[in-house]
């Protein structure tokens, strides 16, 4: 069966046959060809953000060939075979036809080789081994990736196990693509495989983990692929405080937001929440985040009053309060809109008073400042931010 994709705008870029030029130019017709993510996507009828090529060229020849066409030649990962080509500000990772010839779980140590089968037999899954050349006729090594696109298929390359072996952040990467791209229930084999060896993800960087682990939840609906990560033991594996999936499965038809569906996910006590931030080495404004969502403060609540609603956003900022109030609703069924637009419009106000305005009413600085201060921000608020009277309430409390 011979497929094309002839006419995909990113194939037919100037830039991108600049590229495949100087490529063949040095190389021969059909030395380099598309592959992975953007051969994949365009199968499924989804978007290219990135394009891959594997080339028979060896990585000094890759860099000499875009020289000798006037594109720039970043050497990027020269000792894995990778140059990144840029052709009018657009990159291409160019990657020189690889095998295996050393894993141990984690990364793998290389050979080039310039047999397509051979590269293709070091690929995760099929659908992530076809390979298109410049004009857009495309080709699968493993006999099952087409098909696999076809039908939103998630099958791994030769032996599950074995290529879970070579680098069990596969394991993750099995339940990504599954969310993203894959239709009806996953494959037994792939998902068992996932199962038995999933301790093996001890070994992985944390980096890696959560890097996978974000990219996974911000699948349009991860909520298939969470399922099954939770019923083979994975994603116990990844999150060992994991909480059920309740709000979590609501809170995803709610927001598409990765870092609020992970919250979801992790228990409701902030120092829990800060030391598995911690443990998967999670960036400081995502920790940072996650520990606002469930720190001390006021209760959110969709059918809370808007008055109530002011004064949570001014205690716990608007995005705390937008997050708590996404989990809210998710957790209650309750409507929230109204108050989401209010967290959206309204600004917090800044207290209008300070020591420097007791000093100028005799109060001279020391914990009666402070005792007083407290005192009106208390009542400011819950008077729901009055604009005046300000001198009469500090005049009120200083008589106290």
């Amino acid at each position: 069966m011979t497929v094309s994709m002839a006419d995909q705008p990113w194939l037919t870029a100037a830039a991108t046959r600049a590229v495949m030029k100087a490529l063949e130019g040095a190389g021969g017709p059909g030395c380099a060809r598309f592959v992975g993510g953007c051969v994949r996507n365009s199968l499924m009828g989804q978007g290219v953000d990135d394009i891959d090529i594997a080339t028979r060229l060896r990585p000094e020849q890759t860099i000499a060939a875009l020289k000798a066409a006037g594109l720039k030649a970043v050497p990027t990962g020269v000792e894995h075979g990778t140059v990144t080509g840029v052709s009018e500000r657009q990159p291409y990772e160019i990657t020189t036809l690889r095998r295996d010839v050393e894993t141990d779980g984690r990364r793998a140590v290389v050979a080039f080789t310039e047999e397509w089968a051979e590269d293709a037999a070091r690929r995760d899954f099929r659908l992530n081994a076809l390979y298109a050349d410049a004009e857009g006729t495309v080709f699968d090594p493993t006999g099952g990736g087409l098909e696999d696109a076809a039908a939103g298929r998630i099958v791994f390359v030769g032996e599950a196990e074995t290529r879970i072996r070579e680098d069990y952040l596969r394991i993750l990467r099995f339940f990504r693509f599954y969310a993203w791209y894959g239709q009806g229930a996953p494959d037994a084999v792939g998902l068992a495989a996932c199962g038995a060896l999933k301790d093996g993800m001890g070994q992985l960087s944390a980096e890696r983990v959560s890097r996978e682990l974000l990219k996974l939840l911000a699948a349009p609906d991860p909520r298939p692929s969470v399922r099954a990560m939770q019923d083979s033991g994975v994603l116990a594996q990844v999150l060992p405080d994991v909480q059920p999936l309740t709000v979590f499965e609501a809170l995803c038809g709610l927001s598409d937001d990765p870092v609020l569906r992970l919250s979801a996910l992790l228990p409701t006590d902030e120092a829990a929440v800060v030391r598995i931030a911690g443990a998967l080495r999670l960036s400081n404004a995502v920790r940072d985040r996650l520990a606002a969502i469930v720190a001390d403060g006021p209760t959110v609540s969709p059918d809370m009053g808007e008055v109530a609603a002011r004064a949570a956003i001014y205690r716990l900022g608007q995005r705390a309060f937008q997050d708590r109030l996404r989990l809210a609703q998710a957790a209650t069924g309750g409507d929230g809109e109204v108050l989401r637009q209010l967290a959206e419009a309204w600004s917090a106000p800044r207290m209008p008073v300070g020591g420097r305005e007791l000093a100028k009413m005799g109060v001279k600085p020391g914990p009666e400042t402070g005792r007083i201060l407290k005192a009106f921000e208390a009542g400011w608020i819950a008077d729901d931010f009055p604009e005046d009277g300000h001198e009469d309430r500090l005049r009120g409390l200083i008589a106290r």
